[in-house]
């Protein structure tokens, strides 16, 4: 009840020129609506610039609902029975985004004199992201499958010009603009199989983690029907790498190589 009605419609076309091709595209609206902090924090003390001068946070009765537009074009081409490739385009153009508003400093006399800068939540940020996602899928051979995939993302984050505000982290640099992965999937024995991927993830800049590369196995056997005993190795190529940080931690949270057994009843 914090913004009232909100409208979310979305739109696709599908075209078909031929049982091999298809083409479609979309267009989408949403909205993310505020939390209780953005609308009523009161928090004294966020932080001390300085001896004598400190931030507070505020919420905003009147912040408003983040939006969205999302555009999507896609484009699917199945050449043989046993070869697809898929390509989707997509621009995502954001308005109204969270930010920090500075207000006017004014002086408190409890418990003693002390200057104070207000922080309050605006809706004065604006994004727009865009990029392209790639698909193959090859049948081999009948027991032999192979996927690959690679994902491209570009980030642009700003404040309209009537914003006073800092910006929180950039999103920019906590999302990695490269992604690659190729998987192969393998029928070894009627009951056997064996699952190999690997995965490329380009650099976080803004948490100083750098890119990876890794690979994961499954081997599955199925002695029987609906039951499965099956071996994993993760992130095998080291022994640990960074993959996020956490603003709570000066150091990158590291991911360390692992291996598990499962056994599954499907009944």
């Amino acid at each position: 009840d914090f913004t009232g009605f909100e409208f979310q419609p979305n739109a696709k076309l599908i075209f078909t020129p031929d049982k091999r091709q298809t083409i479609w595209a979309s267009v989408s609206r949403a909205v993310r609506i505020p939390n209780r902090l953005e609308h009523d924090l009161q928090l004294l003390y966020l932080d001390q610039l300085a001896p004598g001068f400190f931030v507070s946070g505020q919420g905003n009765s009147d912040f408003d609902s983040e939006q969205l537009i999302s555009y999507e074009l896609g484009y699917r081409i199945q050449p043989t029975d046993a070869l697809s490739f898929d390509i989707t385009a997509f621009y995502n153009d954001y308005n109204k985004l969270s930010t920090g508003e500075v207000g006017s400093p004014y002086l408190q006399t409890t418990p003693t004199p002390h200057g104070v800068i207000p922080v309050f939540a605006g809706n004065k940020g604006k994004a727009e992201t865009f990029g392209v996602e790639l698909v193959a899928q090859w049948q081999a051979l009948d027991w032999w499958r192979f996927q690959g995939s690679y994902s491209y993302l570009q980030m642009q984050l700003h404040a309209d010009g009537s914003s006073t505000a800092f910006l929180p982290d950039s999103p920019e640099g906590n999302s990695p603009h490269h992604q690659y992965s190729i998987r192969s999937s393998m029928n070894l024995l009627r009951d056997v199989q064996l699952d190999t991927t690997v995965r490329y993830v380009d650099n976080l800049s803004n948490q100083a983690v750098t890119s990876y590369t890794e690979m994961d196995i499954r081997l599955a056997w199925m002695p029987i029907k609906n039951f499965e005993l099956s071996v994993v190795g993760q992130n095998l190529l080291d022994s640990q790498h960074a993959e996020f940080s956490n603003t709570a931690f000066s150091m990158p949270m590291e991911v360390q190589r692992g291996f598990y057994g499962k056994f599954s009843w499907s009944f």
